[in-house]
């Protein structure tokens, strides 16, 4: 009886608890539960017999080394071969050389005999490599003379030398830019720039491409925000970083009012002059040369020596105090094998040319830039539309709205344009893009790059052979 009543009197007693009381009993009720119904998992140490084993290889299935592996038919993997050296002409093997406008050789100084005699002094001088990073005796003379060369091409107090064109930007921008700052960049940067983004880990706020009211807007935003914590503001360094003529639209930036919002809001200008370097400006020296602004308005100006120059490598010029901190903090420069000195040779000898002709070199291929760029707006069928400015070496061949929704669907369609114009006489290639790790994917072109080089009869022939192409495929 009285285990009875004491049973009924605990049976009472948590009726008057309280529901936080009644949970936890309830939440302990059912981790007992659990606990005695629960498959327990094997031991470590089980060893299964074989016929497990086997089983459970059976229903093992590794995952594939590439998620999605291409197609074995795509372009990529069966790339054009080049017989001989490009120039106005490439050789792919088809028996009759085609008129290239594929090559970024803007001003065809790789085929300079000066240019072509300075690396092969160097080369007997040298050998064919570095066989090193720049500050594991990677570093020879020529290298520390075309930086001094650069430097006063440029006007500015030191240059630094990359051995690639890509490696310059994707490891100029992350060896300032860091975690906690604010980069604000054009949507339609190259991709080795939005690399360097990535890797610097800022926040990136990306305005529409060549819209300076909109990078106003977000530029208005950001400084609202930072009043309500100007602490934190103090602390928060913001760049801006845009091209000189972009690579993704051959469109040329208002470098003017760029400067003026990067004065207003005391932005930190990064300015990538790859396609522009050699193709704009009096003294061809760029964007800056073009508009007439100072070079002390760009916080960092990075350029390639593998479009206009026609050689290899890539360069950033500034202040010592810019330009020494790459040299410990820029991953391309610290770890990738340095320029090969014959190159870098070879790119002394350019840089000559353009301080002695730069002036007549940048005239006349901007005037065959305009005569391509007229003569094909108007022959065109409506079916393609002709995307980048007069002046601009690089132009691009987009098909016109509508377009197919599918990006592989339409390069496919301009892949068989490209087949079309080789049959006629003319080398063009297909835009290529990473879609999946590009962060604004520029619509499917065939991208034209243009030379110095090319004559009227030149150009007739191109508008010719690139419309009879489009009427082919498109109709």
């Amino acid at each position: 009886m009285d285990s009875q009543w004491n049973v009924y009197e605990s049976f009472q007693a948590m009726l008057q608890a309280g529901p936080y009381h009644l949970a936890l009993e309830g939440v302990l009720v059912m981790c007992i539960v659990w606990l005695f119904t629960a498959k327990k998992k094997p031991s470590k140490n089980m060893r299964l017999t074989p016929k497990e084993e086997e089983e459970l290889l059976r229903e093992w299935e590794p995952e594939p080394l590439v998620p999605h592996p291409p197609r074995p038919d795509h372009p990529a993997l069966h790339p054009r071969t080049v017989y001989g050296k490009p120039g106005k002409y490439v050789d792919i093997g088809t028996g009759t050389p085609l008129l290239n406008l594929a090559t970024h050789s803007y001003l065809a100084l790789g085929d300079r005999p000066e240019v072509v005699e300075g690396a092969l002094t160097c080369l007997h001088q040298y050998g064919v490599g570095s066989c090193g990073p720049r500050g594991f005796y990677g570093t020879t003379q020529v290298h520390l003379e075309l930086e001094e060369q650069l430097a006063a091409f440029f006007g500015t107090e030191a240059a630094v030398l990359y051995a690639y064109g890509f490696s310059t930007s994707a490891s100029a921008i992350p060896a300032y830019a860091k975690n906690g700052d604010i980069i604000f960049a054009d949507e339609m940067i190259n991709f080795a720039l939005q690399r360097g983004l990535q890797a610097s880990r800022s926040k990136i706020v990306y305005f529409r491409h060549n819209d300076l009211d909109h990078l106003k807007e977000l530029l208005e935003e950001q400084e609202k925000a930072d009043k309500k914590d100007p602490r934190r503001a103090n602390a928060t360094r913001k760049f801006l970083v845009v091209e000189g003529i972009y690579f993704n639209t051959g469109q040329l930036c208002d470098l003017p009012g760029l400067v003026a919002l990067r004065r207003r809001y005391k932005l930190r200008l990064f300015l990538d002059e790859s396609v522009s370097f050699g193709t704009l400006g009096s003294r061809c020296r760029g964007v800056t040369d073009h508009y007439g602004v100072p070079l002390k308005e760009v916080d960092l100006l990075m350029g390639t020596l593998e479009g206009a120059g026609g050689c290899a490598g890539g360069f950033c010029v500034g202040t010592d105090f810019v330009v020494e901190h790459q040299r410990l903090s820029g991953l391309g420069y610290c770890f990738s094998a340095s320029l090969p000195p014959m190159l870098a040779a070879a790119s002394m000898k350019v840089v000559d040319v353009l301080e002695k002709e730069g002036g007549y070199l940048v005239e006349t291929l901007q005037d065959r830039c305009r005569q391509t760029h007229k003569a094909l707006t108007a022959a065109l069928p409506p079916s393609v539309e002709l995307v980048g400015d007069p002046i601009s070496p690089i132009k691009h061949l987009r098909l016109a709205p509508p377009c197919p929704e599918d990006p592989d669907q339409g390069e496919e369609t301009l892949r068989q344009v490209v087949e079309q114009a080789q049959e006629e006489g003319v080398a063009l290639t297909v835009a290529s893009y990473i879609r999946s790790q590009e962060r604004h994917p520029p619509p499917p072109s065939i991208r034209l790059a243009l030379n110095l080089q090319l004559t009227d009869q030149d150009i007739s022939t191109l508008t010719g052979a690139i419309c009879r192409a489009v009427e082919k495929v498109l109709g």
